[in-house]
Parts: structure tokens; sequence; C-alpha cells
């Protein structure tokens, strides 16, 4: 069960007595976020909104939309990360599972025997990490994990952001990913070019996610020599607070004019297939704001992540890509 901290909610809105809030987290937190809204305002008989858009992260927290509310305070809720940087207007609430990972991680302990692995989790699940630990290394395997880095805490990755897992690879067999999320364990995957396993504490199953990761490598490969034939690129600049990296997308713009290419740049808040298939005259793009975007996604034309579009530009110069998505963040 998904238990969030709401009493340090109820603590700021107690200290700084706001006029409204405004609440928002991944959309599989939404039910419970709705709960916690509705003792705000019972409580505190003040409005309090969940913005109750998409959200994958820090990187997308949809601080204007709280801003066009006159919220006051924006508590973003579920992704924990080792930094508060984001003004007083901001605050970052924990939300974790309870549920436990003991029937699963003695399957795993079984299953991975004499192996050493990287254990690795996402925010909901951080506080189960040494427990699995301790029961995996009762079971005969060498556990390690690794140092977070920037927004990382020890053993946490994000969709786009692995540096754990980047720091064991070479010296693990596999990785071991606490959770049911195959979107994070498939990451983890392309990253290390390691066997890499998901523990489900709610199915107390393991599934292996190599072959499912290896199919989106090659068709993020495809697209990048796909986007070799183009000659007019559409360079999109997301708009979300998070994912504006127009220093990025100016630079790809003057690589590949000096390439011969010819460049539109665009802006976007959601990068979806429709809307791009409403710019015509351009044969691929490249998209700076999310890499998972156009890992994860199809596209009709070429949509290339920031990782794709430096092997694209290596390979216009005869270059090797080889390992070009085994790097600790895809930004």
């Amino acid at each position: 069960m998904i238990v969030i901290d709401e009493k340090r909610i109820f603590d700021e809105i107690e200290k700084r007595r706001p006029v409204s809030v405004a609440l928002n987290g991944p959309d599989g937190l939404l039910p419970k976020i709705q709960e916690t809204a509705s003792k705000i305002m019972e409580k505190f008989d003040v409005p309090a909104y969940v913005l109750a858009d998409t959200c994958f992260g820090t990187c997308d927290m949809n601080t204007n939309g709280a801003k066009v509310l006159g919220a006051e305070i924006l508590f973003h809720i579920g992704h924990t990360i080792n930094s508060t940087n984001f003004g007083e207007s901001v605050i970052l609430i924990d939300a974790y599972d309870n549920i436990s990972f003991e029937k699963v991680a003695r399957k795993c302990a079984v299953e991975l025997k004499g192996k050493t692995v990287s254990l690795v989790t996402d925010s909901q699940h951080l506080l189960e990490i040494e427990k699995v630990k301790k029961i995996l290394e009762e079971g005969g395997i060498i556990v390690k994990i690794g140092d977070g880095k920037g927004q990382l805490n020890d053993g946490q990755v994000f969709g786009c952001e692995f540096y754990p897992t980047s720091q064991t690879k070479n010296s693990v067999d596999a990785n071991v990913f606490l959770g049911q999320s195959s979107f994070h364990a498939a990451g983890i995957a392309l990253s290390t070019g390691k066997p890499t396993f998901i523990l489900d504490p709610y199915f107390e199953e393991i599934r292996e996610v190599t072959e499912f990761s290896e199919k989106l490598q090659k068709k993020a490969i495809l697209s990048v020599y796909k986007a070799m034939e183009a000659e007019t690129f559409g360079i999109v600049i997301g708009l979300k607070e998070g994912q504006f990296s127009k220093v990025t997308a100016l630079k790809f713009k003057k690589e590949l004019e000096k390439a011969g290419k010819k460049v539109q740049l665009f802006a976007l808040t959601d990068i979806t297939d429709d809307k791009l298939g409403n710019l015509k005259g351009i044969d691929a793009f490249i998209q700076v704001a999310c890499p998972r975007i156009s890992i994860d996604n199809h596209f009709q034309k070429p949509v290339l992540s920031t990782p794709q579009a430096n092997a694209l530009l290596k390979l216009l110069k005869n270059e090797n890509i080889d390992g070009f998505l085994q790097i600790p963040h895809w930004l």
C-alpha cells in the first residue's frame, strides 16, 4: 500500500497558512493524492487542487499550472530525490510502498545464487533495499548498491538516469530491480548492457527484461540509421520546466547545418506523433525534452533522443556508435 507523508504536508500548511495549495505526482498515485487533497480541504478549509496531468518525474512538475491556479504551495508527491532545490513554493513529499519483498527476494536468492548483482529501485521502494540486500546475501548472492549522484540516492534510478548501476556494471553479473516498472528496468538494461531482473512483490515473481530491452535498443538504432537519410530536421525543445534544453537544441542545429542538413526549430509541451504529424516538410526529428519519449514510443518518422542524436552526428562523421546508450544519464 502506498503511504504518503501527509504529516509533512499538514505541518507545512499549518506553518505557512496558504490561501490554496496544489498537489501532483505520477498517475499511479492519483487516487491517493485525491484522498490527501480531500483531507487538506476538510482540515484546513482551503482549496487543494489536484494537477491531474500525467507526471513522469521532477522534470515534469507543472509548477506553471500551480501558479495559474494561484496555489501558494505545490506538493509534488512520490519522486524522492537527493535534492530540495526547487524554491519555496515547491515541496517534495515522499510516498513509499510498504509492500514486503521478502517472498520474492527469497525466490531470487535461489535463482541467482552465486551471482554478483547490482541492487536498484525507484523512489517508492527505497526503504526496502537494505532488507532485500540482507536476504539476498544470506542466500549466497554478492550484492552491490551503487552510489547516487545528482538527484539520485544510493541504489535509486530514474527513467533517464542510471548512475548507481553504471558505477557497478563492470563488477556484476546482472542488475536486480525492486518494483513492477518495466520502464525503469529496461532503461537499466539498456544503459548497462547487463541482464536485468525485476522482483515484483505483488505477483511474487522474477521477470527478466533483457529481451524486451534488446527490442527497444534495435528500434533506437534503426531510428538513427533512418535519420541518416533525412535532409530536413525538426529539433523540438520541451516546454516543461525540467525538460527545457534550448542550449542542446542549438548545438544540434549547428552540427547538423555543418553536415549540410536543413533545420527548423519547434517547441512543444507534450511531444506526440499526432502533434509532429502536423509539421510539414520535416524528414526526421530530434527532441531534447525527455529521452524516453523516443526510446519507448512509436512515431511515423524518426524521432531521436539526445543520445540517439549524438550517435547520428558520429555516423555522419563515419565514427563508431557502439554502446551509445550505455551512459549514466541520457540527457
